[in-house]
């Protein structure tokens, strides 16, 4: 079962679980109301967006090389004894961080952000284990939501654990985030980690709680070497300024004698295209969230690459493209031969980049829309145009060893984003059947409507409503189902 299949499969056993639990008897209603659910209207056509390559950096061993990174933690970034290839972002936050400079990383998702902060952390912990310094906590990294840290320090610990650096020279990791039992948070007091992972709900209890533990814990940190911030975009608001204040706190009480290298790390910051006005709009909110100045030029953009061949241009794939959407898609292409499949460097330029002086990203799309565009292009019908971008895109993600390659990456891969909400409440006239009309919306500008409700064994429709009558006429006013209905007036017996 590719994506696209496992995506209807969920949209209809969603759709028949969130209708279960209403049995609708009145053939009107039921109708109207099967109607609404055909529109889409709460499964909207999910987007698709392309995961885009990165420019290609220095690499560990490059870094070890010009003495950015010391010969130790070299050992520590490498994958089956491979040193790691960095991304051109990557290599600019560690030369920052290396200089002792603060940056924020605003790059998209399956970049790599968390290298750009623990390579230089991890440098600077053997470092100091080399240098002779006594334990202490020498970073703080601040999550928004503990099943980040979690991954996190899974990631960081393999690494660590298939370097072979003698215990003396390892650094140490610890998660702090509220979930360790007693005997875990006393190994942390008693090692004083290089590295501790929490959220900002932990680290402001570990700053305000008076226990010997969490003192001893938070004043392990004096000192700080690096402050970051994961996740910029989710600290607005109210818990934004609670974090900013969190982080001067930290400061005040964790940095008398020196200011720590501060990172910021984030997908979403701004939606401005050009990259200048992107860095501009935010190095001023990353100012505030530290209370220290980050400039434009501190904020690290992505720098993005064709996957296809960067010499081809739709304009002159006109005919070859229309052929390719008629052509069967073989099944085992390999990335050679995809390089330069003209519906492969369509998808690229009309799905993924816009290729101006600078590649960006494009805004994520619906496979029915890209389906019509490449109709209107080639001439050929939107549905034989569906199924092939369908079948390439699948073709593209697959390994390139299932493809009759080598490599164990994907060429192209992309995302399926679903959106499911739930349908909320009935509201319907109150009209004879046939004439009424049901809306989920209750602010129906054309008509007058009131809440409807079935009964769970017969599906008998009710409408939640105090029926009064004034001036010889019955008025209708809403009621809330869980108020008592006023009793029914009797008249009095003659005597």
């Amino acid at each position: 079962m590719d994506v696209f299949d496992l995506d209807r499969a969920l949209v209809a056993d969603y759709e028949k679980f969130a209708r279960s639990f209403t049995e609708i008897r009145a053939p009107d209603l039921r109708q109207q109301i099967d109607a609404i659910y055909a529109t889409g209207r709460f499964w909207p056509e999910p987007l698709v967006t392309v995961n885009p390559h990165f420019e290609r950096g220095a690499s560990i061993d490059e870094l070890v090389a010009d003495g950015t990174l010391c010969a130790e933690t070299g050992r520590v970034f490498r994958i089956e004894g491979q040193a790691l290839e960095l991304y051109r972002h990557q290599a600019q936050a560690i030369s920052r961080a290396a200089v002792k400079q603060s940056f924020v990383v605003t790059t998209g998702t399956g970049s790599g952000k968390s290298l750009c902060f623990f390579v230089p952390i991890i440098d600077r912990a053997i470092r100091a284990r080399f240098g002779g310094e006594p334990p202490r906590t020498k970073t703080i990294i601040i999550y928004p939501m503990n099943a980040l840290a979690n991954s996190q320090i899974n990631e960081i610990t393999k690494f660590l654990d298939q370097s072979g650096l003698p215990e003396a020279l390892l650094p140490t990791c610890a998660r702090y985030t509220g979930q360790e039992r007693d005997d875990e948070r006393d190994r942390i007091r008693a090692r004083k980690p290089d590295i501790l992972l929490t959220n900002f709900m932990m680290l402001e209890l570990l700053m305000t709680r008076q226990g010997e533990r969490d003192r001893e814990i938070i004043d392990s940190a004096i000192d700080l070497d690096f402050l970051v911030l994961d996740e910029l975009h989710t600290y607005r608001g109210r818990q934004g300024a609670d974090v900013a204040m969190l982080v001067r706190r930290d400061r005040d009480r964790l940095c008398r004698t020196k200011s720590p290298i501060r990172i910021g790390t984030s997908a979403t910051m701004s939606s401005e295209e050009g990259e200048g006005d992107r860095a501009a709009a935010v190095a001023p909110v990353a100012s505030r969230l530290f209370g220290a100045q980050i400039g434009s030029d501190a904020v690290i953009d992505e720098s993005l690459r064709r996957a296809t061949d960067p010499t081809l241009r739709l304009a002159d794939l006109s005919d070859k493209l229309a052929e390719a959407v008629e052509a069967e898609i073989p099944d085992l292409l390999d990335d050679n031969q995809l390089r330069r499949h003209p519906l492969a460097v369509w998808i690229e330029l009309r799905l993924g980049l816009k290729d101006a002086q600078r590649l960006t990203r494009l805004a994520p799309t619906t496979l029915a829309d890209a389906a019509r565009r490449l109709g209107e292009e080639t001439g050929k019908p939107t549905d034989l145009c569906g199924a092939k971008l369908q079948s390439m895109l699948t073709l593209m993600s697959r390994p390139e060893t299932e493809r009759c390659g080598e490599g164990e990456r994907s060429f192209l891969a992309f995302k399926l984003h679903r959106f499911i909400s739930g349908a909320g409440h009935a509201y319907a006239t109150v009209r004879p059947e046939g004439q009424r009309r049901l809306s989920f919306d209750p602010d129906d500008p054309e008509a007058r409507l009131f809440p409807t409700y079935f009964c769970r064994s017969c599906g008998q429709e009710y409408h939640s409503v105090t029926l009064t009558a004034a001036g010889g006429a019955t008025q209708v006013l809403l009621r809330s189902i869980d108020d008592e209905p006023l009793p029914t007036p009797t008249r009095s017996r003659a005597t």
